[in-house]
């Protein structure tokens, strides 16, 4: 189980972020649109065919998040999980509301900046529970990664993450997940999260594949949340995007979970590439700027400079890569470790 065997994850993370990417650039209407001065799909005919079902990355990042997770707080203590979860989100985090706002308020004309007090309660990352303007489009998803991550911790990691606690979380969040449907309770859907919910399970039993080898149980649980899963996914297709194909959606849900299978069996030892290392690196810094960010770009090189469609795409992921890069170098790596060092309790004198 060499390390080199889990560098596809960090190039699977990249290939989702960039779905979403393409997505927002070439795959969507709205405010896109006007950066554009035309709609994506008369400009990237063939590409925003493809483009449109690009949202569909964030279930293949919810897939690698269940299983990484799980191998990550594998012998951690709830404290351990704790700030390294902090540590990990919010330095970069905090660095794209930034960013996002100061162009918002230099080019008003492609996304408006929020309130001051919607700002603060940003920081946060609580800011949907708030009933707060959102500054960054993606982060309704980390949102739901929050989520996950609570439930996790209070009900596997904080007694120890073994097998069998694995097992019975994950199947009693299956069951509750099928049974919220049944229930028009706003709080309980909030905690279960049934729409998403087999995606992260899919991803935790696909770790203890990984982990101790394959048993029915564990590819019980994966077949389980797979079918789950493509329901979700095509049920949310025709509540948000009825023109798209639902055996598509189908299609890229099983992907998703296939891809990650193959890196729980070791079927993806090959990829030892150095690179990915990089890849998954910047996955994260870029996912969190380039909606917005790319967007100002594209509305500078295509209708101010007048660069070609095509030119604009290309030099604006490449620039977002770019930047991600930057933040990952600048800000991640250094504050992350000192802020998860700065979150260890202080060792209070006895008497």
């Amino acid at each position: 189980m060499g390390a080199s065997r889990l560098l596809a994850l960090d190039g699977l993370r990249l290939v989702a972020a960039l779905m979403v990417c393409l997505y927002h650039y070439a795959g969507r209407g709205g405010t896109v649109s006007a950066s554009w001065h035309g709609s994506p799909s008369h400009l990237f005919p063939t590409l925003s065919k493809a483009a449109v079902y690009g949202n569909f990355g964030v279930e293949l990042f919810f897939v690698i998040s269940g299983f990484v997770i799980c191998m990550s707080s594998w012998g951690r203590t709830l404290g351990d999980f704790f700030r390294s979860r902090v540590a990990r989100l919010y330095p970069a985090y905090w660095v794209a509301l930034v960013l996002v706002t100061g162009a918002s308020l230099a080019m008003p004309y492609v996304v408006h900046a929020v309130r001051l007090d919607e700002f603060l309660v940003n920081l946060t990352m609580l800011q949907q529970p708030m009933g707060a303007k959102r500054v960054l489009g993606v982060c309704w998803t980390l949102w739901v990664e929050l989520r996950f991550y609570v439930l996790f911790a209070l009900l596997v990691v904080r007694r120890g993450v073994t097998y069998r606690r694995v097992v019975l979380f994950a199947c009693v969040w299956t069951l509750a997940a099928v049974l919220c449907h049944s229930t028009d309770n706003a709080l309980l859907h909030q905690v279960i999260m049934p729409e998403y919910a087999p995606f992260f399970i899919g991803g935790l039993a696909l770790y203890l594949i990984h982990r101790f080898g394959s048993d029915l149980l564990s590819w019980g649980i994966v077949a389980m949340s797979w079918l789950l899963a493509q329901r979700e996914a095509t049920v949310g297709l025709w509540g948000h995007h009825p023109h798209r194909d639902p055996y598509v959606v189908i299609l890229i849900v099983t992907v998703a979970f296939a891809a990650v299978a193959a890196v729980a069996l070791g079927w993806t030892r090959w990829a030892s590439w150095h690179w990915l290392v990089t890849a998954g690196a910047l996955t994260y810094p870029f996912y969190l700027v380039h909606e917005h960010l790319g967007w100002f770009v594209i509305r500078v090189l295509h209708r101010d400079l007048g660069l070609a469609p095509w030119p604009t795409l290309g030099l604006t992921v490449l620039s977002m890569l770019g930047l991600a890069w930057l933040i990952h170098r600048f800000v991640e790596k250094p504050f992350g470790p000192r802020l998860k060092r700065a979150l260890k309790p202080v060792r209070m004198p006895v008497g």
